[in-house]
């Protein structure tokens, strides 16, 4: 498939790197390429959306955006492009390749990174992400990159990060790190150079139903050359 698992008996890893499919076989399909999911003890501490069909358009639509997965959006834009058909379905007008991707599976050591393409056509740019994951500390990493190769336009980027619905969720008050309790597990959420705040979310884990969640998003916008988004999750 198109996804990548990387576990061990406490932790699970699950990143999509897959490119978009044909656009006859889209009608499922959710823009989420370089969203993944973490799981620590059994319990998804971040999870993507889970998918809501047909029967109800705007929510069906919805769970196939960007927005709604732990990922990167430019300018409030999914990776991919959406078109109702005459069916009143939903499939990919413009798709999106996966430029790069690398992993190293070791035992106390996971890193992921990858890159696609579903940018460049609109804003000539490449969106890049690499994931660390350091078992033995419980400490996850990643950075964001988006990458021109020429000057680029001032763009809001937001990054995701949805959370289990069952989760507690606390910011700290000078701003800089979010706390996530769950069963019994803590983590700390911290980013450098970039704002974080917590938005409220849709989860449509179980068929055809939703419920609220939360997430955390940083902020920013697209001004230089390269932008790095460097963020962190450690169990505490």
């Amino acid at each position: 498939g198109n996804y990548v698992i990387l576990r061990n008996k406490r932790n699970i890893i699950v990143m999509d790197l897959g490119p978009s499919p044909n656009k006859r076989f889209s009608r499922d399909y959710q823009a989420g390429a370089l969203s993944f999911e973490f799981i620590s003890d059994g319990e998804k501490v971040l999870t993507n959306p889970g998918y809501y069909s047909e029967k109800n358009i705007k929510l069906n639509e919805l769970c196939k955006s960007s927005a709604l997965h732990n990922v990167l959006t430019i300018d409030d834009n999914s990776s991919c492009k959406f078109k109702k058909n005459s069916n009143l379905v939903f499939e990919i007008k413009e798709g999106l390749k996966i430029t790069k991707s690398e992993i190293i599976n070791k035992n106390k050591y996971w890193k992921i990174s990858a890159a696609h393409d579903g940018y460049l056509k609109k804003y000539n740019l490449i969106y890049e992400r690499e994931i660390e994951f350091f078992p033995e500390k419980n400490n996850l990493i990643g950075i964001d990159k988006i990458i021109s190769k020429k000057t680029f336009p001032n763009l809001k980027f937001d990054v995701r990060f949805h959370l289990n619905p069952f989760s507690k969720i606390m910011k700290t008050q000078d701003n800089k790190s979010i706390f996530i309790e769950l069963e019994d597990e803590g983590w700390k959420f911290t980013c450098e150079n970039y704002e974080i705040n917590i938005d409220n979310g849709l989860y449509f884990g179980k068929k055809n139903t939703y419920t609220e969640n939360q997430n955390i998003f940083i902020s920013g916008i697209t001004n230089t050359q390269n932008n790095y988004i460097k963020w962190e999750f450690i169990k505490i």
